[in-house]
């Protein structure tokens, strides 16, 4: 899979940008704060219909501008798809596919297969059981699209049963009764979500220890393993036992939005023992793994958007990481540094066609070929 050219107006810091990129290894180069980030991100909304960074779309529209538009040519299985997202702030948005709008933006996720890796993944250790959910949603809704849609189904359902808890809390009422329908409706969806995710888990693990050994040059193991008490307890059960809980909290105890995966090094939390570089290491090789299940799920090549990342990594670690561009199979990678010295010796390492834009402050010009 290929995006051979994009276009942003009014997008974040960009007036207007059309980017020609046909190659399989397109290089942004600039200082902090010009908007290499951003032309990454809007590759980002093109392919997830959504920002990366989790950005509401009233802080992407450009200072200046009421809305802001994207356009991307791809080439995927074979075919040339034309993207469009067009967005006004607080009004629906539109996402079109060859010039037809979709009815759902959902159905556009997982067309085309994307992986971003940021400096700032690291929260994916540092921050709670959320950020590790969102990164199993965001890599099993581009492979499965019933998963995209049971998930979007039992958040609802979570959603409106959590509200009738704080009603009934507020109210001091309780109606066993109306929780149990919701109950009902919640297993089959989450079932379907704990499913997908144990068995993703164990085909993930075993690459994501590849991968960090592949970086690391093997110094120390690692290991990622999926914990919800789905796995031992019925759901049904679950609920039964966590009513009362519920009902004082106000909120729902026990589901799959609960689920949590545990990171290790040497057998200890890697949270705790992690030095900063095997930390960036680990998050680095669950980003590869991530591209590398996405590449066997959906027989093809994602996406690869590199930011910064060689700015954050040693030189050793950089070395393994051109490594494994160079001996395994990535289809399109995007790479922003701030260094044009120094990717330009990663680019010659790599041997692979590439493309060069300078970024200064909103606006792109190409310096290479």
């Amino acid at each position: 899979m290929r995006l051979t050219s994009f276009k942003l107006t009014q997008f974040k810091n960009y007036a207007f940008q059309s980017i020609a990129c046909d190659a399989p290894l397109v290089c942004f180069i600039g200082a902090n704060g010009m908007g290499k980030t951003n032309l990454l991100d809007a590759i980002y909304y093109l392919c997830m219909g959504k920002s990366y960074f989790n950005a509401p779309d009233s802080l992407i529209a450009n200072h200046d501008s009421d809305f802001f538009r994207l356009e991307g040519q791809f080439m995927a299985y074979g075919a040339p798809e034309h993207i469009v997202a067009k967005v006004i702030p607080r009004k629906k948005k539109e996402l079109e596919r060859n010039r037809i709008p979709y009815p759902r933006l959902s159905e556009h996720v997982g067309l085309l297969p994307v992986v971003m890796i940021a400096p700032d993944d690291t929260y994916l250790v540092s921050e709670g059981s959320e950020a590790r959910r969102s990164f199993l949603d965001n890599t099993l809704s581009q492979i499965n699209p019933d998963y995209l849609s049971q998930l979007i189904l039992y958040n609802k359902l979570l959603q409106q049963r959590n509200a009738l808890l704080k009603k009934f809390g507020e109210s001091r009422t309780y109606n066993a009764a109306i929780v149990e329908v919701y109950n009902q409706q919640m297993l089959a969806p989450a079932r379907l979500l704990h499913e997908s995710r144990a068995n993703f888990m164990k085909q993930f693990q075993p690459i994501l220890q590849q991968a960090y050994t592949q970086i690391s040059g093997g110094a120390e193991s690692v290991d990622c393993t999926y914990r919800s008490k789905m796995s031992e307890t019925p759901l049904e059960a679950l609920f039964e036992a966590s009513a009362e809980k519920d009902r004082l909290l106000q909120r729902t105890t026990a589901g799959p939005h609960r689920d949590d995966l545990i990171f290790t090094i040497e057998g200890y939390p890697l949270k705790r023992f992690a030095s900063q570089g095997q930390l960036k290491s680990f998050v680095l090789a669950v980003k590869l793994g991530q591209y590398q299940m996405l590449g066997l799920e959906k027989k093809t090549s994602p996406i690869l958007l590199l930011d910064d990342i060689f700015d954050k990594l040693d030189r050793q670690r950089v070395q393994h990481l051109i490594r494994l561009l160079q001996e395994q199979t990535f289809g399109q990678v995007f790479i922003t540094d701030t260094e044009q010295d120094r990717l330009a010796g990663i680019i010659q390492q790599t041997g692979q066609n590439f493309l060069v834009y300078e970024i200064q402050e909103g606006a792109a010009s190409q310096t290479y070929p």
